[in-house]
């Protein structure tokens, strides 16, 4: 009798079927991997916004809590794509040579958006020391002399400043790093 003119019983085909879907080698492997390590992102984002929301309540300036709730929670989907990508053979090769475009379109970026850069780096600064906080009275020159304001919002790219007059002055935090700023009165 011959063994290949023989239909696949019912358990034979699932078997069949679960073995390629455990295989990141065959297409229906892949695509569950794919659904599992992006399954597996979206409940650690998850985490990460809940968790934060939670601590937000605790504080009175959520600038860095905002910032690094952000930046984990495109951490978490960017480590899940790696090991996905590390994980499904087709997608080494692949990765490596994405790893090199990436390189060279960082330079080109990194030249085109120096100021912004430097925004963010500053912003980065301004959280983390802390020289000013939210309600501060500060005194910073500006190219109308020098503005006494109080501080209205730290993000990091800009510091959004109230002055005497009531006006919005709205300050990159590349100037806020390279100014003398005098503390006039503490925060609230």
């Amino acid at each position: 009798m011959n063994r290949a003119a023989i239909p696949l019983t019912m358990n034979q085909f699932g078997n069949a079927v679960l073995g390629d879907m455990f295989n990141p080698r065959s297409v229906a492997g892949a695509i569950f991997f794919g659904a599992l390590f992006l399954a597996l992102a979206s409940v650690v984002g998850l985490l990460i916004r809940r968790s934060a929301r939670y601590v937000e309540g605790h504080l009175s300036d959520v600038t860095a809590l905002r910032f690094v709730s952000t930046f984990a929670q495109a951490l978490a989907f960017l480590i899940g794509f790696v090991l996905y990508a590390h994980l499904i053979p087709e997608l080494r090769a692949l990765g490596t040579a994405l790893l090199a475009g990436v390189s060279v379109v960082s330079v080109v970026v990194g030249l085109a958006a120096q100021n912004t850069l430097g925004n963010l780096i500053a912003g980065f600064s301004l959280v983390l020391y802390r020289p000013i906080r939210v309600g501060d009275t500060i005194r910073i020159g500006s190219p109308v002399g020098v503005v006494s304001a109080t501080v209205q919002s730290i993000s990091l790219g800009f510091t959004v400043l109230r002055d005497e007059e009531e006006h919005e002055v709205v300050v990159p935090n590349s100037v806020m790093m390279s100014s003398t700023i005098i503390r006039v009165g503490p925060g609230r």
